[in-house]
């Protein structure tokens, strides 16, 4: 809501009032200035700042800028860009799967275009229902990932597309794939812009920030759709120049898409942020902030990329979350027994150790942070492995003299440690401590 604000200064000669304009949460901007003396009213507006303010305000979060996170700007400069590049390539991809079905064609009937489209749009709803039921839970621990992989995904179906009325034959089966792997698109993109969007909102404005999204995103689609007819126009009947603009484009897409994910600094803790935050800390005692670590977390799926620090990568892989019991062997579970007894008493997880991999084992009753907590006890017993120490007895001494401090200094370095952004945890336990003399019922 706007609020008119009035600021006057007073003299024995002469009143001066000023007019503000802007929120309670944003720097004010000066739109009026009215000097008033004995026999004379003197005003001087500024109409054009205030017109100006009142256009972007259509576009950005109330309270721009200080209503949102410092990378919230060069991100939505490079998805905007990516997004335009995405409409001028759907104009042709569209051209050109139109032609495959038969639009403009006499011997094309209507019934068959129909159940085409029909069957293209049914694979791909039943393609995000699959990947919902998968990964729908696991979206929002990698955010950046998923954000590439979402557009990558979108880029095969409108190869796919482009690429259907070179195979008559197999028509169909290209454009159910292409749709298939847009439904992808939809859900993983949808779920990673709803985590972006609570990282970029300070005040509580997530809404606010979603919704000027979709105004930004209709000028991009304007100018994209505009882009797309001309682009589509002029290469009309030249095969070459359509696949040279399209692949340029994707090329650009892709490269815009990356960008975008690397300006930005999550604070969130996901299992690969938090074991190169403990790694840093178990070296140097210090914490890195969310801008250092974002730097050094890879963006790409793991099996396309390497990590810049492999000590880390070594750490991650070795934990393993929420195992069932029935399926541990008996001699585990003897050790499962023992651990229960001794190290993990008053804890709400049990951690075992096989062949330097740590498996967590969540109690029913644990919250998130116990959770969190897990995980870095088993990140510690995972550093320790390779030392042949006592992991166990080692990795308790560590977490007693160490672990609120490592959170204390992870809430100062600006990182939420609410909970741990990770896979679900669909496997817990419950065990009873029992003396071999307590009578049992």
């Amino acid at each position: 809501m706007e609020e008119e604000h009035i600021k006057t200064h007073l003299s024995p000669d002469y009143t001066v009032i000023e007019e503000w304009n802007g929120t309670a949460f944003s720097d004010l901007t000066k739109t009026a200035t009215i000097t008033i003396t004995r026999d004379s009213v003197k005003k001087s507006t500024s109409r054009f700042n205030h017109f100006s303010r009142r256009f972007l305000d259509a576009f950005v979060p109330e309270g721009f800028p200080s209503s949102v996170t410092p990378d919230y700007i060069p991100f939505q400069i490079w998805d905007s860009l990516q997004g335009l590049s995405t409409y001028v390539r759907t104009m042709l991809s569209t051209q050109a799967l139109l032609s495959a079905i038969g639009v403009g064609e006499k011997s094309a009937t209507v019934i068959g275009a129909t159940f085409q489209w029909f069957l293209r749009d049914l694979t791909g709803m039943l393609g995000g229902v699959l990947f919902t039921f998968y990964q729908g839970a696991n979206l929002d621990s990698n955010a950046k990932m998923w954000r590439l992989v979402a557009d990558l995904m979108n880029d095969i179906g409108m190869l796919m597309d482009l690429v259907s009325p070179l195979f008559p034959s197999a028509f169909l089966f290209i454009v159910c794939l292409g749709s298939i792997s847009r439904s992808f698109t939809g859900v993983a993109s949808g779920a990673t812009r709803a985590a972006l969007t609570q990282h970029f909102a300070l005040q509580d404005n997530a809404a606010d920030i979603s919704a000027k999204e979709g105004s930004q995103e209709t000028v991009a689609t304007m100018l994209g759709m505009a882009l797309g007819m001309f682009l589509a126009h002029i290469t009309l009947g030249h095969s070459l120049a359509i696949w040279f603009c399209f692949l340029s484009l994707t090329i650009f897409h892709m490269y815009a898409n990356y960008k975008a994910v690397r300006c930005l600094s999550l604070t969130t803790l996901n299992c690969e942020r938090s074991s190169i935050l403990l790694s840093h800390f178990m070296e140097t005692g210090q914490v890195l902030t969310p801008k250092q670590v974002s730097a050094m977390e890879h963006v790409l799926p793991l099996w396309m990329t390497s990590w810049s620090t492999n000590r880390v990568k070594v750490l991650y892989q070795r934990v393993r979350i929420g195992i069932r019991i029935s399926s541990i062997n008996c001699h585990e579970m003897l050790d499962l027994s023992h651990l229960a007894g001794s190290y993990y008493k008053t804890a709400k997880y049990i951690l075992l150790e096989k062949k330097g991999i740590i498996s967590i084992i969540m109690h029913k009753d644990s919250a998130a942070a116990d959770l969190l907590q897990a995980f870095m006890h088993a990140l510690v017993m995972s550093e320790l492995v390779d030392k042949d120490r006592s992991v166990h007895l080692e990795s308790q001494s560590w977490m007693a003299k160490y672990y609120e401090v490592f959170v204390l200094k992870l809430q100062s370095a600006g990182w939420k440690t609410e909970r741990l952004l990770s896979p679900s945890v669909v496997w817990k336990a419950n065990w009873l401590l029992r003396s071999s003399d307590e009578k049992l019922d």
